[in-house]
């Protein structure tokens, strides 16, 4: 009773400026960005079937997959690969020709017709192909064409080294040998006029050959050789290829193509180059060879198969999946989002980290904004739901304005970090009821996320209920008053300020946190800004010309650190600060520094192609950004949100594109589908990482995208297809158990 006597004086108080209307955040007028729209494109679904031996070839026909290994042909069988009848021995070529399957094993030429295997010919083969109609095999030193189900010589083709492959290209036959290519002309090898121009790369092995269209693509260990007429030229790093250790090729679905190497596969769309590395997308590193059937690539390596399926998707659809995954996998507990760690016995546990009430924030982020789109009431009572919670993380620490990092209920199935700041362990602190713990120290960045949700949240959904309204503006007035009555800091409960969250000057001045202190700047001026909008009141405006007396403003330039090792989580902080403080800031004298400050930012983030930082950016300027890469960012986002070890270390095309420049590394930014799910502070740059196999939240996905269709940078879906625009409803438990413990407490709204 007393919490909502305390909620209706405080709403009493309140200036309803939007009269419960409708609210919302400043969108530019006539932006220069872009707007994306949100269309039908090609979603990539992983999947592995791993092997204890080596799969040698694959081809697919006529909608099914077939795999070539030491002891014959398997089929792909959805999950598992069939045994089949036909060779017995080592299968290290699969084609498909003429509507039929072909084996290449060690004892001889196989045919399958879809029913029935066939033996054409005994003996030691290498390859074989199309040629003008009919069906051209090598062995070792000789071509043969099939001519009435018998191989018969084909005059002159007696070779002077051994053949390793051969295609059919502008009506001739040619072949590859170890380290060089040739034709067949007038009944000899003809190996001087293969080209005129260029050659392959020097001291090169071939290791594949085959002809797509116009040109001639021969994988080699020092790149991607293409013979196009009587040129060569070979794809390196430098133009872009993933990795230069190649080791086959095969033709894609959609004008497009594929290369395997030593560490990965690569598709090749346009002028693009996409990685596809172990272990998220491939069993193994090794890639032994490639084929693609009708929206879906299979790799075969040494490890067993991936499989690269295409799936019609729209990115609003993506949304509504990752949502079902976070609620069937159960990462949400007392509204908050977990990600889960699988444990030895193969079961998945939620873990409690040092900054759960910050993750969160961008759960209720995303449902602020989608809500403002969709004016869909469970989304805003969802919305609401989301914030009791992180208002509790204030209102159970017993420091009022002191919100704590992570609440755990004593006894529940959870693990929960055992880390502190700088090294300390975590500080978990009891309740006086015995039911919870929560955690203290709490840094900048957990209230950093307090301030920018709350002003999201107070913009979008709040101002159109009053007591939520009140709710959220106290929550912001108990911890601004918090920080500003014990001298800019938060005090925890031993009396004590927490590690990092202090804005005081004898921290901004202390040259030991000489790197902090821009950042911290820009924390202070956000914090006292956003207090200033929502609560008001002449306690801030004083605070907040101390501040300036201070010098704060004008320390916010450098926000952008450019040290390695811990830039990006810092680059979060910053533009969590930018969005509110540029929103609110009026001041002529101050929005300058503020702004020359997330240009500078700006132009070291940009090339990372991070789409919350673009949107952010478009949304405060409404200057141009890279609106494509952002949009494609959120098409990488792989729908398996398990924590796979990815390795990019070893590439070749790591070099920062054309036209900007890395102020951290000296290589490019990594992306979705090279890293995997990633909240906003891990960082890009990161070339190796992963492997725990835990389950990893997508609210990153969530917060950008709805972020996106609020400003308009991504449009709508044309479609009205339900199924390119939601996912079936399903009852699923996949991850950790459903929580059983105490429910939140009733916070009085």
């Amino acid at each position: 009773m007393l919490r909502n006597t305390r909620f209706l004086l405080l709403s009493m108080t309140l200036t309803l400026s939007s009269n419960l209307a409708q609210a919302e955040l400043p969108i530019p007028e006539n932006p220069r960005w872009k707007p994306i729209a949100d269309e039908v494109y090609l979603q990539e679904v992983g999947a592995k079937i791993e092997t204890e031996t080596p799969l040698l070839s694959v081809a697919v026909n006529d909608g099914a997959a077939f795999v070539g290994h030491k002891d014959g042909v398997s089929r792909v069988d959805g999950e598992k690969l069939t045994s089949m009848n036909g060779p017995k021995t080592k299968v290290t070529r699969l084609r498909v020709l003429d509507k039929a399957l072909w084996a290449i094993a060690e004892d001889g030429l196989w045919r399958f017709d879809v029913k029935n295997w066939e033996e054409v010919a005994s003996g030691s083969f290498v390859d074989l192909c199309l040629h003008n109609g009919g069906i051209v095999v090598v062995s070792e030193r000789r071509l043969f064409s099939l001519e009435d189900g018998k191989l018969e010589v084909i005059d002159g083709s007696q070779s002077p080294q051994p053949i390793l492959g051969v295609t059919s290209y502008s009506e001739t036959l040619y072949v590859r040998h170890a380290d060089s290519v040739a034709f067949l002309s007038k009944g000899r090898f003809n190996y001087d006029d293969v080209n005129d121009w260029g050659h392959l790369p020097r001291n090169s092995q071939t290791r594949d050959m085959l002809t797509i269209g116009s040109r001639v693509l021969v994988p080699t260990d020092k790149g991607l050789s293409v013979l196009r007429g009587m040129t060569w030229s070979t794809l390196t790093g430098e133009e872009g290829l993933c990795y230069e250790d190649t080791t086959c090729v095969a033709e894609g679905f959609d004008r497009d193509y594929w290369v395997g190497t030593n560490r990965g596969a690569i598709r090749a769309v346009g002028d693009e180059f996409q990685y596809f590395g172990y272990d998220r997308w491939i069993p193994d590193e090794r890639v032994n060879a490639i084929a693609c059937g009708d929206n879906v690539t299979y790799i075969a390596t040494d490890g067993g198969l991936g499989i690269i399926s295409y799936e019609p998707y729209t990115l609003q659809k993506k949304s509504k999946y990752y949502k079902r995954w976070i609620n069937e996998w159960g990462m949400r507990r007392l509204g908050f989002i977990n990600e889960l760690i699988l444990r030895d016995d193969g079961t998945y546990i939620r873990y409690l980290s040092d900054n759960d009430g910050g993750w969160t924030c961008h759960y209720l982020d995303a449902l602020c904004y989608e809500y403002a789109v969709t004016r869909d009431p469970e989304v805003k009572a969802e919305a609401i739901d989301t914030f009791r919670t992180i208002k509790w993380c204030e209102e159970i620490c017993p420091m009022v304005g002191f919100p704590a990092r992570a609440i755990y209920a004593v006894g529940e199935e959870a693990i929960k970090t055992e880390g502190g700041s700088a090294g300390r362990a975590a500080e978990w602190n009891l309740t006086e009821d015995g039911k919870w713990e929560w955690k203290g120290d709490t840094s900048s960045d957990e209230v950093a996320s307090h301030y920018y949700t709350l002003f999201i949240f107070y913009e979008l959904v709040a101002k159109e209920d009053e007591a939520v309204e009140a709710a959220a503006v106290e929550h912001i007035q108990r911890i601004t008053d918090h920080i500003i009555d014990n001298g800019w800091v938060l005090r925890d409960y031993d009396g004590k300020p927490t590690v990092w969250a202090r804005w005081d000057r004898d921290f901004i001045f202390d040259h030991e946190h000489h790197d902090e202190y821009a950042l911290n700047s820009a924390q202070a001026m956000n914090i006292i800004e956003i207090a200033r909008h929502m609560v008001g009141g002449e306690k801030y405006d004083q605070a907040k010309q101390q501040l300036i007396e201070w010098g704060y403003p004008e320390m916010t330039l450098r926000t952008k650190i450019v040290f390695p090792g811990y830039t990006h989580f810092d680059d979060r902080l910053a533009f969590l600060g930018y969005y509110p403080l540029l929103t609110y800031e009026s001041d002529p004298k101050l929005r300058p520094w503020y702004m020359r400050s997330l240009q500078r930012s700006w132009e070291a983030k940009r090339f990372e192609n991070q789409t919350w930082f673009h949107y952010i950016y478009g949304a405060l300027t409404g200057n141009e950004m890279r609106s494509e890469a952002a949009i494609d960012h959120l098409r990488q986002y792989p729908l398996d949100c398990r924590d796979y070890a990815f390795t990019n270390s070893h590439r070749d095309d790591l070099q920062v594109p054309e036209g900007f420049r890395n102020y951290v590394t000296d290589t490019k930014a990594m992306g979705p589908r090279e890293q995997g799910i990633r909240r906003w502070d891990r960082d890009p740059l990161q070339l190796d990482g992963g492997g725990s196999h835990g389950i990893l939240d997508p609210s990153s996905y969530l917060d950008a995208y709805w972020m996106g269709r609020y400003y308009g940078m991504i449009l709508a879906p044309e479609t009205d297809d339900p199924e390119l625009l939601t996912v079936e409803k399903r009852n699923l438990q996949l991850g950790a158990k459903p929580y059983d413990g105490p429910p939140r407490p009733d916070l009085g709204f």
